[in-house]
């Protein structure tokens, strides 16, 4: 059985808005642990205001954050699966139509890049990309809004046969630049290898990684935790009010390269924005996680 277009627009379309209006189950669980453990009191603080925010906002049907980003999406087809319809415009389809709908309305956040007009629609808007599971009847949509305070600071850089030290280095040096600036405390997605767009897909895709999905890599767990120890011990806290904790979580993954290896470092502030839903082939939709 074909999956509809309707279907489409209309998942794409929730997905962006629940994005917008609730923390995720995890997320809200790691920021609820790490502020009852907090020893700044100005930053156990923040974490308190911060959760009692967002919980208003999502019980009010209200935005989190008024930067609502910009819509992207992560989308793997499975082989098996048809469609009725078209699948690129469902999706700019169905932001259009959130975008004149949603209560509250939101902000014009897409941007032409050179004469800065602001609008809901633009060239390649919604972002997306697609890839392929072999042999499943079932597509994967992952929606996760880009906004300023994250997207400003993001980076890539390519090295030549880099050590882990070197990988570290440039890690941190990024997570410095930002500073508090990414609404912290944030988790960080790291990307190595391939090329370059291939790291910076990984760093996208690492840093949606739910927060009890272990890391099945022993070597890249043990950088992570490296990682997210020295960004924590960096001090900048809860919206940089200062504090034990900076970073919620460190994700690191790789591909095979050359001996060229570009480093792609992504965020995701305190939000974490991500939803995420399955259509099967019979039109079910799934929600995967919240």
């Amino acid at each position: 059985m074909p999956i509809d277009s309707a279907i489409i627009q209309a998942v794409t379309a929730s997905l962006y808005e629940r994005s917008l209006k609730k923390i995720p189950d995890d997320t809200r669980a790691v920021l609820g642990r790490i502020g009852a453990a907090e020893t700044n009191a100005t930053a156990r603080r923040t974490f308190t205001l911060m959760l009692e925010s967002a919980d208003a906002a999502s019980g009010g049907g209200q935005l989190i954050c008024s930067d609502v980003g910009i819509p992207t999406y992560s989308i793997k087809i499975g082989t098996r699966v048809q469609f009725a319809g078209p699948v690129r415009q469902a999706i700019t389809d169905g932001f259009a139509q959130l975008a004149a709908n949603i209560n509250p309305p939101i902000l014009k956040m897409v941007t032409h890049p050179l004469t800065h007009e602001r609008s809901y629609a633009g060239k390649d808007i919604p972002i997306v990309s697609f890839d392929l599971i072999d042999d499943a009847d079932y597509m994967d949509i992952v929606c996760a809004p880009k906004a300023m305070g994250t997207g400003r600071w993001e980076a890539v850089e390519a090295f030549v046969y880099p050590t882990e030290e070197d990988v570290e280095k440039y890690v941190l040096d990024v997570v410095l630049r930002a500073g508090s600036q990414p609404c912290l405390p944030i988790v960080v997605g790291v990307g190595i290898g391939g090329t370059f767009d291939q790291a910076t897909r990984l760093a996208k895709e690492a840093v949606l990684r739910p927060h009890a999905q272990p890391q099945p890599d022993a070597r890249l767990e043990r950088l992570e935790k490296r990682l997210l120890d020295a960004i924590n011990q960096l001090g900048f806290g809860a919206m940089g009010t200062g504090g034990d904790t900076s970073a919620m979580a460190v994700n690191v993954d790789y591909s095979a390269s050359h001996g060229f290896v570009p480093i792609a470092v992504c965020f995701n502030c305190w939000i974490n924005r991500r939803t995420a839903a399955r259509i099967h082939g019979d039109g079910r939709v799934e929600m995967l996680y919240e």
